[in-house]
């Protein structure tokens, strides 16, 4: 199997999560503590990132890089648009 294949049976089976239950069960056995901290708090910087946060404060509140938060600028910025397709879905069922 190829790298494309593995990383879209890794999606399909994310997708066929369906309670926050089940998603910390799943990656919990899938990731490192260290991993998951990691992708939290991307996530979290990049919600700070698009609220206009400034990288000092960012970096203060979260305790990230100032290389992660760079990567996540730069991701927010000319990525793929994922984090803003997640947060734009976040925001939106806050409000249910």
């Amino acid at each position: 199997m190829k790298n494309k294949e593995y990383n879209e049976k890794l999606f399909k089976a994310i997708l066929s999560l369906e309670t926050i239950d089940e998603c910390q069960r799943f990656f919990d056995d899938l990731c490192t503590i260290n991993e998951l901290q990691a992708m939290s708090q991307r996530l979290e910087v990049a919600e700070m990132l698009n609220k206009n946060t400034v990288y000092s404060e960012v970096i203060a509140k979260t305790g990230a890089s100032s290389a992660t938060v760079s990567r996540v600028a730069r991701c927010l910025n000319y990525g793929a648009d994922g984090y803003k397709l997640v947060l734009k879905r976040l925001e939106e069922n806050k409000n249910e």
